[in-house]
């Protein structure tokens, strides 16, 4: 999923204020890993104090009894809590998370010594009491300190993929007006009056693409920009430059990057239908397949076209930020054979929100 730079601030400010740092040890993958782990931690301790020949079966079994329901209690119970404490202080929702640990490993421990009589066969009741105490509050310390470093280096994460994801970005701004600019130009002495309203539509097309990084971008906003941009080509190029849109019915709200569809369609008027006397037309498609979007934008080209640096420029952008943000389920595929231009892009819907 990417994160907003709202949203990245926000966790920014949450590591010194106290965002709740501590993952959903209710979710079941949490559940899992935390069983596992406690239970070769006892099966080390056992291990070590019964030996390998004479391994005591019974300890490890009233052991891990005991401590799985310590840990499990006291995960739940930081679930039911998190509602209260987050958003606290680092300092409270550390000591609250302690607390709870210590409370439940007292009376737990309590308990335990006056059911399990395997248990208090070695020393008093004070001392193990004490031992556990101790034994929690060190291992509670040591899981809370890895999940603040681990929360510190997700937003260093998130906050490095947005810088590279706003210069990706950067670099095709440029471009993409420098492109609009021409064709504006192209109208300015032959038909003054469409000169002016492309402006409009460029100022228009300029104020949604620069309000993207107030809230995360949906397919709707990706296709208004489209609209925007054909708008203006429509004028220079008239009955020449066709579009025909085939988008699914509930995709508009669908999140999708910004600027990702846009420069395909710019490609496939400044480098298909432009170098065409008799114009053409670009299809555009974005459809649902499972929990994959996929789009398309296909364009006829001349027969002897050839990738130009200026294609190769998006195309290598739109690469490098869908590698970025979704790693090797984002792609981007080409294909260019008999006088059609196919580019075509998909990328996991649950990973971006």
């Amino acid at each position: 999923m990417q994160p907003s730079p709202g949203q990245v601030a926000q966790a920014g400010e949450g590591a010194t204020t106290g965002e709740f740092f501590i993952p959903d040890l209710c979710a079941p993958r949490s559940v899992f890993f935390m069983v596992l782990l406690v239970e070769l931690m006892v099966l080390v301790y056992v291990l070590g104090t019964s030996g390998l020949p004479d391994f005591d079966w019974g300890k490890l079994s009233l052991s891990s009894l005991f401590v799985q329901w310590v840990v499990l209690l006291s995960a739940s119970l930081v679930c039911a809590l998190r509602g209260l404490i987050s958003g606290r202080s680092l300092f409270l929702v550390s000591l609250c998370c302690l607390l709870v640990v210590l409370v439940v490993t007292a009376l737990s421990s309590m308990v335990a010594w006056r059911l399990l009589p395997h248990f208090n066969s070695d020393s008093s009741e004070t001392w193990w009491l004490l031992r556990n105490l101790l034994v929690a509050a060190v291992l509670s310390g040591i899981m809370l300190r890895y999940f603040y470093l681990q929360q510190q280096l997700l937003i260093q994460k998130q906050l490095e993929l947005q810088s590279r994801l706003d210069s990706l970005r950067a670099r095709i701004r440029p471009h993409f007006l420098f492109n609009t600019l021409n064709s504006i130009a192209s109208l300015i002495i032959s038909r003054p009056e469409s000169a002016e309203r492309a402006v409009e539509d460029l100022a228009e097309l300029l104020r949604v693409s620069l309000q993207e990084h107030e809230r995360p971008t949906s397919v709707a906003d990706e296709l208004r920009l489209c609209e925007l941009y054909l708008a203006i080509e429509q004028l220079r190029l008239g009955d020449r430059l066709q579009v025909q849109w085939d988008i699914a019915p509930g995709l508009l709200d669908t999140p999708m990057p910004s600027l990702i569809l846009q420069p395909l369609v710019e490609n496939a008027v400044y480098h298909g239908v432009a170098r065409l006397p008799q114009g053409g037309v670009i299809r555009v498609s974005v459809q649902r397949k499972g929990n994959t979007l996929q789009a398309l934008v296909e364009n006829p080209v001349p027969e002897e076209a050839t990738r130009s640096e200026g294609h190769q420029i998006a195309l290598d952008n739109i690469r490098q930020r869908l590698s970025a943000q979704f790693g090797a389920q984002g792609e981007l595929r080409i294909q260019h054979a008999e006088g059609v231009f196919r580019v075509e892009f998909s990328y996991p819907l649950g990973e971006l929100g």
